[in-house]
């Protein structure tokens, strides 16, 4: 952790430790806009794909939200889902690659990230976009989605009822959103009194707990063929919850299990670009 990532942390959870003594659902709401702001949005120059892509945009919740398509009404539609703190533009090989396919891509940048606007992300947002692009697009019948897109993308499809024919890859995808409210309360110090506000806020705002958002619970109504690719080093999105759906040998999903990669490079890694457009 850089020192000004340091400095920022421990201000704001000195700040929110201090608001908990006199409200708990004040410092539960300051928590939730923590958990939902992307801090990191860099913009980096445009890949060379990018140059031929054609440029769209749709409006959701008020949020200009860019999209990219390229090679239209090509063999198969395929759309490529990036993470939080990410960009559309980070997955430019995968892109090119399936351009290459014959494929019609689409890719966009979600809220409060790359090129769209907009300051803040959720599950239900980033679904909402997922629908509101693919109403501008159609629907795709590959995808490919990194992180926070492939819990997403999950909760995308589960919405459609005819997703059988469907190939999606999974990479390092965030699996249990619990487990992603654990850390950022154990990175907080904060107590379980302020977490119990704060499932209430995520009630609030979604209308079911931090719970019902989870990849393993879309899977009773997403019958897509799926490959899942995890590293084993993943200190973000831990592999231990995707034990369980590894151990109950599943026909559905077919495993990628990585080491040294964590994360990020997951995707940047030859054989795992290999095996996705071989799966794709």
């Amino acid at each position: 952790m850089k020192l000004a990532q340091k400095v920022a942390l421990n201000y704001f959870r000195a700040k929110l430790n201090l608001t908990a003594v006199f409200s708990r659902r004040l410092a539960a709401g300051m928590a939730f806009d923590l958990f939902c702001t992307p801090f990191r949005r860099k913009r980096k120059h445009d890949p060379p794909i990018f140059k031929s892509a054609e440029h769209l945009h749709v409006m959701v919740d008020g949020c200009r939200t860019a999209i990219y398509r390229w090679n239209a009404g090509g063999v198969a539609r395929a759309m490529v889902l990036h993470g939080f703190e990410s960009s559309a533009r980070n997955f430019d090989r995968y892109i090119a690659l399936l351009v290459k396919k014959g494929y019609e891509v689409i890719a966009f940048d979600a809220p409060a990230h790359g090129a769209s606007g907009g300051k803040h992300i959720n599950l239900p947002l980033y679904v909402k976009a997922i629908a509101a692009v693919c109403g501008v697009t159609g629907v795709p019948d590959r995808y490919l989605a990194h992180s926070f897109g492939g819990l997403a993308i999950m909760h995308y499809l589960e919405q459609i009822p005819r997703n059988n024919d469907f190939h999606v890859v999974l990479i390092a995808p965030a699996t249990e959103t619990t487990t992603a409210v654990r850390h950022l309360f154990r990175v907080l110090q904060l107590d379980d009194e302020v977490k119990a506000d704060f499932e209430q806020i995520i009630v609030e705002k979604g209308g079911y707990p931090s719970s019902y958002y989870s990849i393993p619970r879309t899977l009773g109504k997403v019958h897509s063929s799926i490959l899942w690719v995890h590293d084993e080093d993943d200190d973000v999105t831990p592999l231990k919850d995707v034990q369980p759906l590894m151990n109950n040998g599943s026909t559905q999903i077919s495993f990628m299990i990585t080491q040294g990669l964590g994360h990020r490079k997951i995707y940047r890694d030859n054989n795992v670009v290999k095996r996705c457009m071989e799966f794709l």
